[in-house]
């Protein structure tokens, strides 16, 4: 089985569960007057039910722990800019889901902070350029914010290629 495919039946798996959660939820008791939905067997039905979700819980925890353990041990090779990094599944969902966006975050900081260029006058009356000195270089945070800017959407297209051709390492 190949990860996506995993990934699918455990959404398959979570919309079941739901689905008889929402049965046992409406058919788990019934008033004496009433006609219960499935007959004399609705005890027995409950019953299938909930062991029905049991088993679905059990295999979507065998498919997660199948999926982690593929994740930490599969490499994989990306090309970001003009340097190809290789990382592991986990730590490429890791560095697309928080560590790029705080590293872009992190580039964003850097500005003029509103301050302006011009000519103050000092405390003597004479007049004097003030310039605004920077701590960092414009260009480089420009190229820098880009990238990690633009390194979610690399890192999807990549894994979501990965994700349909790895088999699961059970």
């Amino acid at each position: 089985m190949k990860i996506i495919e995993a990934l699918k039946q455990i959404k398959d798996l979570n919309r079941k569960v739901a689905d008889i959660q929402g049965k046992v939820q409406k058919n788990c008791c019934y008033l004496s007057n009433e006609t219960p939905t499935y007959g004399a067997n609705q005890k027995d039905q409950i019953a299938g039910w909930l062991q029905s979700v049991h088993d679905m819980l059990k295999e979507i925890l065998r498919l997660r722990i199948a999926i982690n353990r593929t994740n930490l041990i599969t490499n994989v090779a990306i090309e970001l800019g003009d340097i190809t990094v290789t990382k592991t599944i986990a730590e490429w969902v890791i560095r697309r889901r928080e560590l790029a966006k705080l590293e872009a975050q992190m580039w964003g900081c850097l500005s003029d902070r509103g301050l302006r260029e011009g000519t103050i006058k000092q405390s003597n009356g004479e007049l004097a350029e003030v310039k605004i000195i920077r701590c960092f270089d414009p260009a480089e945070r420009d190229k820098k914010l880009d990238a990690f800017q633009s390194e979610p959407i690399i890192i999807d297209s990549k894994l979501e290629i990965i994700n349909a051709i790895t088999d699961l390492i059970e």
